[in-house]
């Protein structure tokens, strides 16, 4: 990986921190069963968005402001197995220039994970010259996201918030002194390394 694509995260010997922001319906249902399995708000079919990037996930959902389907904001502590897997298996969003239409969706439907880099954001949400990396989860990479790798679901949402109030009174250094610590995650696979 090069520093302009950069994966960082709050992590654990075991654990990577990722987050997801849902309506309070379904992220109440999943804080309390700490889990998404029979979850009757989440939809399985759908591709699942996960985050490393705290201040990413806070621009995507804009503190937990932005509209109701994002009202809660989760943090959500899976294994690093399982995001090494991730990323093994994961194809770009965009299909590569060299590509048919046809080649592209055989390609895609043999890579259940999408990757996408968008800049790295700051405490006003403003672009960073550095990239975040967002992960598109489908099909069998989402049942093995909900069955297999999580660990840990937290509501975070005010937390959020006040850090966003402390933004907005231009305490910095108080906001930044609660941002959770992300730093360098080196993938287990060479084959993830030297694909992203």
């Amino acid at each position: 990986m090069n520093k302009f694509k950069e994966i960082r995260a709050s992590q654990t010997s075991n654990t990577i921190r990722v987050y997801q922001a849902y309506n309070q319906a379904l992220a109440q249902h999943a804080v309390q069963n700490n889990s998404f399995i029979d979850n009757p708000y989440f939809k399985e079919s759908r591709m699942t968005w996960i985050k490393p990037s705290y201040l990413w996930m806070m621009y995507r959902c804009g503190w937990g402001y932005k509209d109701d389907g994002q009202k809660s904001i989760l943090a959500i502590d899976i294994s690093k197995q399982g995001f090494d897997w991730a990323l093994e298996h994961s194809c770009t969003s965009h299909k590569a220039e060299h590509m048919d239409n046809e080649t592209w969706q055989k390609f895609k439907d043999q890579h259940p994970v999408r990757i996408q880099w968008d800049p790295e954001r700051n405490l006003y949400l403003k672009p960073l010259d550095y990239r975040a990396i967002q992960i598109g989860l489908t099909g069998e990479a989402v049942q093995h996201y909900i069955q297999d790798w999580i660990v840990n679901i937290t509501d975070i949402t005010q937390e959020a918030q006040h850090i966003h109030q402390l933004v907005l009174e231009e305490k910095l250094d108080e906001a930044k002194a609660l941002l959770p610590e992300e730093t360098l995650y080196i993938p287990n696979s060479s084959k993830a390394v030297n694909e992203l």
